[in-house]
């Protein structure tokens, strides 16, 4: 049984009204961003990211080249996004512990199939999510969502914590991005031909949540096998 509802907007802190933000927003084809629509969840979303991220902590991982990157990360699900010299790509283990990830909370799954179905995605199951953890200054590059299995399923991305400002962009690293703030709460999902845009977050700004403190927590569900 659905369990989303829409809730009342909180205050944002872009300067804008709640009001003044559609409930909707079509990105591109066949990506919507859904306003508030992780919300109903938030009470079973924190103490269940609190059990991930005691069983699997939160780590900086390196890049091909060898580089540290901004955002700490960890996953749970029975894949999880890795990255090291080695390459990027999915593992059924945590490197760090050796383990398998811990299980995906239900209220993830359940929030990720909500979401996709109202975005046109139904019967959506995702395997991996990929928890990442921003603080004031990080940020996420342009990049494609590429090391899946098959990219016939969508990519749903929740956000909670502190704003951010997403881009959207392209087919290609060069095609201008879509500049699209990010709240507490918001869910995107994009899929289809949409599937392959390249997206990013431009780096996150000072600010305190109620709830989280100074950080953004954003976990993204994939179908990875």
């Amino acid at each position: 049984m659905p369990r989303h509802a829409p809730p009342p907007f909180t205050p944002d802190l872009f300067g804008e009204t709640p009001a003044e933000l559609p409930r909707e927003e079509r990105l591109g084809a066949q990506a919507l961003l859904l306003r508030g629509f992780a919300l109903p969840f938030v009470d079973e979303l924190l103490p269940a990211l609190t059990a991930v991220e005691a069983a699997a902590p939160f780590r900086i991982m390196v890049t091909p080249g060898g580089q540290s990157m901004s955002v700490a990360l960890t996953n749970c699900g029975a894949l999880g996004w890795i990255s090291d010299r080695g390459g990027y790509r999915y593992s059924p283990l945590d490197p760090l512990s050796g383990q398998p990830w811990p299980a995906m909370p239900e209220v993830f799954s359940c929030l990720a199939h909500e979401a996709a179905a109202a975005a046109g995605f139904a019967e959506f199951v995702p395997d991996a999510c990929l928890v990442n953890r921003y603080l004031p200054g990080t940020r996420m590059s342009l990049h494609q969502d590429r090391d899946e299995r098959s990219l016939e399923h969508p990519i749903v991305s929740v956000s909670l914590g502190i704003p951010a400002v997403f881009l959207f962009g392209g087919h290609t690293r060069r095609e201008t991005a879509q500049r699209v703030p990010l709240l507490h709460g918001d869910v995107v999902v994009w899929g289809g031909e949409d599937r392959l845009r390249f997206h990013g977050i431009l780096p996150i700004k000072e600010a305190v949540h109620p709830l989280l403190g100074a950080q953004r927590i954003n976990f993204t569900l994939r179908k990875a096998g």
